[in-house]
Formats: C-alpha cells, sequence, structure tokens
C-alpha cells in the first residue's frame, strides 16, 4: 500500500479512548525499574489524502520469549541503541501470531493494517537516575524511527503520557516514514473526529464579560 505523498491523519474516538485505557493501566503500574510498553495495532482506510482509523487490535510483546526476537534485540536493537534495552521489557517485538490474527481480523472488517500507536512515558521522572538525561515525549526516538522504518506502515501514532500535579496527561502526534537518506519522520496532521452536540442552535451568540 503506497500512501498519498500528503497524508493527514483522522481516528475516531473510540480506537482511542481504548488505546487511553490500556495505556493508563500500563502507566499506573510502571515501576523505575518497569518500563511497561503499551502497543496496539490501527486498522483502517486510505481515502484519497486521509488516513481514517477506525479501530485498533492489541498484540503481545514478544520481546523476551521469541528467539529471533531476542537475537535481533542483543544483536542490533542494544548495540545501537544502547544498554537500556538490554532490560527485556523495554522495546516492543509484536508476536508474529497476533500480527497474523490481526491481519485477518482487519479482512474480516474491509478495513487495511495502516501502522500503529505506542505510549511513551515520562521516563525520566519515574525512571532510574540515567533516564533523566534522556527525556520522551510524543516525538519519535532514534529507536521508534528503526521500528517505523522496519513495519514500512504508513502512520505511527505516540501517545506521550505525564502526570503534572495531581493530574494525568497526554499528547499526540502521528509521523510518517523515515525520510530516505535518513533525515526523521515528518510529522504528519493528526485529526480526532468529534460530532457537535445536536443541542447547539445553527446560530449562536458569544457574549464576552
Amino acid at each position: 500500500m503506497r500512501p498519498p505523498a500528503e497524508l493527514t491523519v483522522l481516528i475516531e474516538p473510540r480506537p482511542l479512548q481504548r488505546f487511553l485505557a490500556a495505556a493508563i493501566g500500563q502507566y499506573k503500574a510502571l515501576t523505575p525499574l518497569e518500563p511497561r510498553p503499551c502497543f496496539a495495532v490501527l486498522l483502517g482506510r486510505i481515502d484519497g489524502g486521509t488516513a481514517h482509523i477506525q479501530d485498533l487490535d492489541f498484540g503481545g510483546n514478544a520481546r523476551a520469549s521469541d528467539p529471533s526476537a531476542v537475537e535481533e534485540f542483543a544483536a542490533s536493537i542494544v548495540p545501537k541503541f544502547g544498554a537500556a534495552y538490554e532490560n527485556p521489557v523495554r522495546g516492543y517485538w509484536l508476536d508474529s501470531r497476533d500480527l497474523l490474527r490481526i491481519s485477518r481480523r482487519a479482512d474480516d472488517l474491509a478495513l487495511d493494517i495502516l501502522g500503529s500507536i505506542h505510549m511513551h512515558p515520562d521516563w525520566h521522572r519515574i525512571g532510574p537516575p540515567p533516564a533523566e538525561s534522556m527525556p520522551l515525549s510524543e516525538q519519535p526516538t532514534s529507536m521508534d524511527e528503526y521500528v517505523f522504518g522496519s513495519t514500512l506502515w504508513p502512520v505511527n501514532v505516540i501517545c506521550y503520557l505525564e502526570r503534572l500535579g495531581e493530574s494525568l496527561c497526554y499528547s499526540l502526534r502521528a509521523w510518517g516514514q523515515p525520510g530516505d537518506p535518513p533525515g526523521g519522520c515528518p510529522a504528519l496532521p493528526l485529526r480526532i473526529r468529534t460530532d457537535l452536540p445536536s443541542t447547539i442552535p445553527e446560530h449562536q451568540e458569544v457574549t464576552v464579560p
């Protein structure tokens, strides 16, 4: 599937709410030694210049159990991206069996696999001291760019979760494929669909005090 040169990402509220519920659960379970991931596959259709995300599905992390994933992390990921990825919980390798299941479900729904969404927590606040110098955000890390380039999916969304006082806040950014030659991932316009309440009059005056 070759996406248009300019792509806008449109997400339906329901899949976003499902992902946020799962991500918040994982966030609350974080410990300084366990940066628990949250990852889902985005399902939808590309219509013209819009990637319409209509559903998503979760899969297991084969990072520490699949021999291919273990070998890949030991041979390529850790030497290239640092010792932090020796932690078997850090990084995500979608279980191939789940990817097959998701692909079949997408076919049943007449949808395509468009990409992925994953969580970045404010690990620089929660994690061990070395994490303080590598703050996360909704921007892709070099590891993210490597994964995005490997999957070749046209849409990659990062959800950044951070605690501000007593509140838990999130922000979203969508990213395309890394450039060739590598030059970072292009940011994609991101929209979340919403319905206007039916009670709003067609013409409503707003009074500013």
